[in-house]
Parts: C-alpha cells; structure tokens; sequence
C-alpha cells in the first residue's frame, strides 16, 4: 500500500481540488511484475478493464504485455484508444448483443468467450453476417467449487457460464451448420474473485485444468486456448498490501503438463484475467472533512466525497469496510477559515461513521463506525487502496454532483512531488438518440428483445416462525421501529409475510435498513446474508437478525 505523502498529498489538492483520486503508475507496474512471477512461465496476462477503464492505466499495463479483457463496447473503445491490437483482445460477457458484436468484430476483435449456446449461435450469427470467422471459447460453470472468495463467479447456479455437465452433452450441437463463423478453440474459467488465499487460488485453478481437460475429451474438441481467469485478491479501501503467491507457478505448471503437455511449448495458449490485483493499490481517494457532528450518541463526519465517487455498489447491499488515515496537512482555503479558530473546538477520539454530501442516507461509506483520531473540519484524509473498482464503479450520476478528479502520477517523488501524466474529470453527457427507421420484422433474426415482461413476485412464507412479537411478529418494537424509519408505506400491521419491497424497499433503503440494524443490535450481518432472499419479508430479515445475533 502506497499513499501520496502529506505534503505532494496537499499540493495535488490545492492544485485540483477535492476530492481526488491519484494513481500511481509505479504500483502499477509492480504488481504487474509480482503477478508475472506468480504465474507459469509463457502464460498471458488479461487486464480486466472493468476494474479500472482509465486510459493512462490501461495504457501502461498494455506497454508491459497484457491484452485487454472487454466486457463492452465502452471499454473496446478505451483500449484502442490506449492502443491495444483489437485481433488480441478478449470479449467477454453474459449478456452480449447482437450490436455490440457487430461493433467489435468490425473494430477487428476475433476472440470471444461465450456464455452458452445461444450467445455461440448469436457471435457465431453475426460474425457470418460480418464475412468473418472468429475464435469463440466457452465459458464452463465447473462442478468443483473448493476456494474461499470475496465473490463466487461459478461453482454454483449461476449467469456467467454453462454448467460443465450440461455442456458435456453438447457434443452434436457443437458441430451444428448454426454454428459457422465461430472456430471452438478451447475453454474459459473465472470461478471466483478476489481468492482468500493462495490455497483457494491452486485449488480453483487446477480443478479447472482438470475439467478442461475431460471435457476436450468428451467434446473430442482440439483445444488451443485455455483461460483460467482471475481471482488474484487485492484490499480495498482498507489499508494492507497486495497478497503474494509463491508457490502457485510450480502448482500450475504441474497441473499443466500434465494435461495439457503441447502449453509449453506454444500449442496452448495459457491465459489468466486481472484487474483489482494490477491496479488496487495504485490509487488513493483523498477528500476534505465538511463537518463533524454528534447525534444521539454517534459520531458523523461528513466528507465532500461519497458513494458517488466511491463504494457505489453499496446500492446494491455489498457494504465493505472502510479505513481512512487521517494526513497531517490543514486545508487552507478561504471556505474553510474556521479550522483553527475559536469557533471550532477539539473533540474527543471516537468511534466515528463516515458519510458523504449526498442528501440520502444511503451516502455511507463503509460499513458502521470505524475508530479515528480527532478529526477537524478541513482536515485532509486518505481512502487507501481504491485503484480498482472506486469512480467507476459508484453512482457517478446519482444527484448531480461532479465526479472526483482523477491525477495519474508516475516516478520518484521530486521537488514538487512525482510527476502528473493527467488530470482528468469523467463528465456525464446526455445525447439525442435517434429513432431506428429499419424495420424490426425485416430481419427478425437481427431484432434485440429488450421488451421486459411483467413478472410476478413470489410471496414467501414464514413457516417456523411464531406469532405474538411487536406488530404481529416475534420480533421487539426496535425492529419495527427500524423497518418503519427506513420504509415509508409499511402498514399498521406488520407480520412475518409483510412484503418488504411492496413497502418500499429499493437498492438504497435497503442500505439505510442494513446500517439501522446493525447499529440498533450492534452486529454486523455477513454479505452471504444479503440476498434478495433475506430481505424479502419483515419475517425471513428478521431471520437473519436473530441468526447473526445468536452466532
């Protein structure tokens, strides 16, 4: 972990303002050459530019041999602006469209992973209609699921994939007249991401080489590209450093040579996916205390920065902790003139929530309260550890509000701080679309169903669930009090089947509910416990309270 010093940290703050992310392209290219060593001599590094699609970065990993890994027509567009050869990317992605496929082939892409036969016979379609033949690998959900994760990928009912004994009786649709213009070339694995440890990564991997292997067997496929994927772990916005894996070359490369001998010597390419791993830690948030204020016997600190710069999957329920290191720089503008003066008071350490400028109280960064020294008003702070998956991935549009500008450094500090490659700001633009004039039913194999289809929401019951609590359930008057400050057309009654959703629950108040509840029982409700499932019914969240509480 590498955070700008206090001093270069100041100088870039009074330079571009606040909040700001920094890059730092040293890091960068350190763990791209710790990963190298890592992995089997001869193997291929993918960047996944979903972790981090700024141009400067994937420019730089680009120049140290990696191919870009695509999940979209965007990020195609942002690799060949930082130079990448379209006929060595890879396009990936559950859900690809007949457009986006014309796109790419067009932009020269010729590699592509897909996800089941419907999205083989749809590339396989368009690369016809494109005068062109493309490599296609299919992405295998593999039975073994033995590695502990920050997120399973497959390894359990899943979008991404298709389940491997599924597949393995795929033998006569493989070879179908559907299928000219895709060349099958080989299979491609992401069980999970963001491994545990080493031992979850050796696990993973080298079940994959196994079921690649029977299912080349079974398929009586030649196989010539094998893509392991990813899951090399990286701490986000806490602090600590990259994870290390020395002995996962030699476990491979065993694994390898056993059922894939030709891989050494070129007859199959041997790849691996990255992003969090290259770029996590060479980015650092840093941001200005607005105001620090107690209520009802919490501490917040208000930042100028929130979950629409960073943690924006927080909408969706993923909560993460949350670390920020304090810099011991004062801010000098003339808005913040009070910081010093008598009109500002010292308070106590504490335990202190982290929120953002948003008017929601969603806008909470992290998860609970986290232990900080006594913190001012203009007071600089530090978010380690948030090069992958921060501006991106948040709620850049949510409210209006101007992204954090972005810097990109690069070389040894000097007399005025490392060098700045860039300074950047995203923007949010709206574009007239134009109305499509051909029509659909011309060529209805072309036509994109994207029309949605009212679905009915299944009402789960509570069956061991005993009635007498507060509000009809077994629950005390806290839990309804939370569920009633969260959710505004909860009824008068409220008993184990009471529809959450039917009274209000969206993505953002379920983060409000979560943090109400933790805070009310003191607990901290695992990411596993966070399913659409749990947060169904007053009946199945409280299930969940109970179970964390008695564990």
């Amino acid at each position: 972990m590498t955070i700008p010093e206090p001093a270069d940290a100041a100088r870039l703050l009074a330079t571009y303002g606040s909040p700001l992310y920094v890059y730092d392209l040293n890091r960068v290219r350190a763990a791209l050459a710790d990963l190298r060593s890592s992995l089997p001599q001869g193997a291929h590094v993918l960047y996944s530019l979903k972790a981090n699609p700024h141009v400067d970065l994937v420019r730089e990993l680009l120049a140290g041999g990696c191919r870009a890994e695509l999940s979209s027509t965007g990020e195609l567009r942002t690799a060949l602006a930082a130079g990448a050869d379209p006929a060595t990317c890879f396009y990936t992605g559950p859900g690809k469209t007949a457009e986006e496929l014309r796109t790419a082939i067009a932009a020269g892409v010729r590699t592509f992973s897909t996800e089941s036969l419907v999205d083989l016979r749809r590339v396989a379609r368009v690369a016809r209609e494109s005068g062109q033949e493309v490599d296609c690998v299919l992405r295998v959900n593999g039975a073994e699921a033995p590695g502990s994760a920050g997120m399973r990928m497959t390894g359990d009912a899943s979008q991404f994939g298709t389940d491997a004994a599924v597949l393995a009786g795929y033998g006569e649709e493989l070879r179908d007249a559907d299928l000219k213009g895709a060349r099958l070339v080989g299979f491609h694995f992401f069980p999970l991401t963001n491994a545990a440890d080493e031992a979850s990564l050796v696990a993973e991997m080298t079940g994959s080489i196994r079921t690649a292997a029977t299912l080349a067997e079974q398929l009586a496929l030649d196989i010539t590209v094998l893509d392991l994927g990813g899951g090399f772990g990286a701490p986000f916005a806490q602090t600590g450093d990259r994870p290390r894996y020395p002995g996962l070359r030699k476990a491979l490369t065993e694994e390898l040579d056993r059922h894939f001998p030709a891989w050494s010597d070129g007859g199959v390419e041997v790849l691996f996916e990255s992003g969090r791993h290259l770029v996590g830690d060479s980015g650092t948030l840093l941001c200005t205390v607005s105001d620090v204020k107690d209520s009802r016997d919490t501490r917040f600190a208000v930042l100028d920065t929130g979950i629409n710069h960073l943690g924006g999957l927080s909408g969706i329920g993923r909560l993460l902790p949350l670390s920020a290191v304090p810099l011991a720089v004062p801010a000098e503008s003339a808005d913040e003139a009070p910081v010093g003066s008598a009109a500002v008071t010292a308070t106590p350490p504490a335990r202190t929530r982290l929120v953002g400028p948003l008017c929601t109280p969603a806008d909470t960064l992290g998860r609970g309260a986290v232990d900080l020294p006594d913190l001012t008003v203009g007071q600089h702070l530090a978010i380690p550890n948030v090069g992958a998956y921060g501006a991106t991935a948040s709620l850049l549009g949510f409210l209006s509000r101007p992204a954090a500008a972005e810097v990109v450094v690069d070389g040894p500090a000097g007399p005025q701080g490392p060098r700045v490659v860039s300074a950047t700001r995203l923007t949010l633009v709206r574009e007239p679309v134009p109305a499509r004039t051909a029509d659909p039913t011309a060529h209805p194999e072309r036509r994109e169903d994207h029309t949605s289809e009212e679905s009915a929401v299944e009402e789960r019951t509570m069956t061991a669930v005993p009635a007498g609590g507060a509000g009809g359930g077994p629950w005390d008057a806290d839990y309804v009090a939370a569920l009633r400050s969260v959710l505004p057309r909860l009824g008068e009654d409220v008993g184990p089947d009471t529809s959450l959703r039917a009274a209000g629950l969206d993505s953002l108040a379920l983060v409000e509910l979560l943090v109400r509840l933790e805070e009310t029982y003191a607990v901290a409700i695992p990411d596993d416990d966070l399913t659409p499932e749990s947060f169904a019914t007053a009946g199945s969240l409280w299930t969940v309270v109970e179970s964390v509480r008695a564990g």
